[in-house]
């Protein structure tokens, strides 16, 4: 998942690279931008579900906090800690041929 994450982040900060190289200007396209481009109904319910909750006064600003941060930074933050978890912790040795 975190390798899936990192190469969802990957691709959305080399569309903002190609257009911030066009635009000569750096240019960071929100996480709502980008999710709105994908599927707007969903981020509509999303933003639903967490106005409605328990908390929601306490969620909705830190939701929309997290939606205005470009989308690329969003999902390599968890993708990278997802991919340092779930390493694999076994050392590896290391042979020389000679060794063999």
């Amino acid at each position: 998942m975190g390798t899936w994450l990192l190469g969802v982040a990957l691709i959305l900060l080399i569309i903002d690279g190609t257009r911030s190289l066009g635009a000569n200007q750096l240019i960071f396209t929100s996480l709502s931008e980008n999710w709105t481009w994908l599927n707007a109904e969903s981020l509509a319910t999303v933003r639903e579900f967490l106005a409605g909750r328990f908390f929601g006064m306490v969620l909705e600003p830190i939701s929309e906090a997290v939606f205005a941060m470009p989308g690329w930074a969003v999902l390599a933050v968890p993708g990278a800690l997802l991919a340092w978890a779930g390493r694999s912790r076994k050392t590896r040795l290391f042979v020389r041929h000679d060794q063999i």
